[in-house]
């Protein structure tokens, strides 16, 4: 495993329960991840049990939300302008924060970003890494296990996958980092393959994070 030559700081955001953002607060208390510490978590949900995931290990956490941040009543009736001025504040939570993030870890983050948002992280040279529960080009978006397994049950494919990638403009189109493939023929039914699904993603968030940190300069 490559061993980084300085300490860097990652930032995740997170959705719901935080089971992958658990894989990478453990990996870096256990040195997994080398030289490495997540310095904030940001939910877009309130009730995210990721948050008290968060708290537990010492981690500062922040609330962002598009209803409760104002920004539907900000543009009443234009939901495009209201998420981009919702990712353009996100945006600058990020690349304010102190210390600096040297790395955003999207873990479950249930909220696609917009243009705007990519654009400032690269030109605050902040990378961003998603986990997407499928195979490059396989499902982009939303229910990627729900439609592998539709798919799988038509006889259209045989096996999926989860992947850690760079995150662009397009929805899940950015360079893929980690890839791993997961036999549907092995699974029972949609609940074992969403099973086999996320213990692949607690492991391959914490490698595709390890090789996202090992290229920073």
């Amino acid at each position: 495993m490559t061993t980084m030559k300085r300490e860097h700081n990652i930032l995740v955001l997170i959705s719901g329960n935080g089971t992958n953002l658990q894989a990478l607060i453990d990996a870096c208390a256990a040195g997994t991840i080398p030289h490495a510490k997540i310095v904030k978590v940001i939910s877009n949900k309130k009730d995210a049990y990721g948050l008290t995931r968060a708290k537990d290990a010492g981690i500062e956490t922040t609330y962002h939300n598009l209803i409760a941040g104002g920004y539907t009543k900000k543009y009443p009736g234009d939901r495009e302008k209201a998420r981009e001025g919702y990712d353009v504040d996100l945006a600058k939570l990020i690349t304010t924060n102190e210390p600096k993030p040297d790395l955003v870890v999207c873990a479950g983050w249930m909220h696609i970003l917009s243009p705007s948002f990519v654009d400032a992280l690269q030109a605050a040279r902040l990378p961003i890494i998603n986990l997407h529960p499928a195979l490059p080009g396989q499902f982009d978006g939303a229910n990627a296990i729900q439609r592998a397994w539709t798919a799988y049950k038509d006889g259209q494919i045989t096996k999926t996958g989860v992947m850690i990638h760079y995150v662009i403009s397009e929805v899940d189109r950015g360079q893929p980092i980690v890839t791993e493939e997961i036999s549907c023929e092995e699974c029972a039914d949609e609940d074992a393959l969403e099973a086999k699904i996320h213990a692949v993603e607690w492991r391959i968030i914490v490698q595709g994070a390890v090789k996202a940190l090992s290229s920073l300069p």
